[in-house]
């Protein structure tokens, strides 16, 4: 059990540590995204501040919205990561008592 307990830790930790890696690139791909829309996107022709505000404040809320999107998304992978885990869990226990049913019966 204590190896069964030390393989799931080690386990856990690889995918904690993937999932950072994934935020990363996300993050990364996101800053790549918004520097090419801002650089197709010709500011300086506006001549209204006001419009310039506006669309900067639309645009932020956009991106506000887009990482707590991406955020929720990653929250339900780590969850599903860990039911699936846990699922795996019960069926490994539920194999063990059958076991040793089996082994008592004998």
């Amino acid at each position: 059990m204590k190896c069964y307990s030390t393989a799931l830790l080690l386990g856990l930790l690889s995918l904690t540590s993937q999932l950072a890696h994934a935020d990363i690139v996300d993050d990364a791909i996101g800053n790549i995204q918004q520097a090419i829309n801002d650089a197709y996107n010709p500011s300086s022709s506006r001549s209204n501040d006001d419009g310039d505000h506006y669309d900067d404040s639309r645009r932020n809320d956009s991106r506000q919205y887009d990482d707590r999107r991406r955020q929720l998304e990653d929250r339900r992978r780590r969850l599903d990561e860990r039911q699936r885990r846990l699922d795996d869990d019960r069926r490994q226990l539920e194999d063990d008592e059958r076991r040793l049913e089996e082994s008592d019966d004998r």
